[in-house]
């Protein structure tokens, strides 16, 4: 996928905005082009319709997602301090793209199948980093098929902050990310002793 150019970007931001705000059905293009301050001839110019800018949205907000896991990987950090990271940079993204989030979250089945199964081939990438993250940090979590569990349960912990973490509340998103990390860290080790006791 090529990068946008700066205009697109503007585009798929008013975009994501829109959808997050009144959701993928309920966003007519006459709205998304006065919120882009085009007319709708030139939206049509960036777009073919709705559903490319939806695709366009999704797409650019998991492969951001899945190269700062590539991105980890090839700093080849110790095990701990790679999860820390991962975890903490993607608390980042959340908080930066808390639109572009909501509408992958909440309107990826909007899509057809075809657009679906590319941005669920680069969740399945980012899933498999998040996992193999956790395996060399906690082996039995392998031996034990648990690493994916794991990382599902650590994704349903992070992947809904944006109903109720406000970056400008009484928790920063640096303490959000020192929260998971604590509570993920933390039980790692049982779970090794559960493996073994079993």
């Amino acid at each position: 996928m090529n990068p946008p150019s700066p205009r697109e970007q503007d585009i798929l931001a008013a975009a994501a905005s829109l959808f997050a705000q009144q959701g993928y059905p309920g966003t007519s293009m006459s709205q998304l082009a006065a919120a882009c301050g085009l007319s709708k001839p030139a939206l049509y110019h960036y777009v073919p319709d709705k559903a490319e800018l939806l695709a366009r949205i999704c797409e650019a907000h998991v492969e951001k997602l899945a190269a700062l896991v590539r991105e980890e990987r090839a700093l080849k950090l110790a095990p701990e301090a790679q999860l820390r990271e991962l975890v903490r940079r993607f608390l980042q993204v959340y908080g930066e793209a808390r639109h572009e989030h909501r509408v992958l979250t909440e309107d990826l089945k909007f899509l057809p199948e075809p657009r679906q199964q590319r941005i669920r081939a680069l969740e399945r990438e980012v899933v498999s980093g998040f996992a193999d993250a956790l395996a060399a940090l906690q082996p039995a979590l392998a031996q034990q098929q648990l690493a994916k569990p794991v990382t599902m349960l650590l994704f349903g912990m992070i992947n809904w902050t944006y109903t109720w973490h406000r970056p400008d509340g009484p928790l920063s998103d640096a303490q959000l990310a020192e929260l998971v990390n604590g509570l993920l860290l933390g039980g790692l080790p049982a779970l090794g002793q559960a493996g073994r006791a079993s």
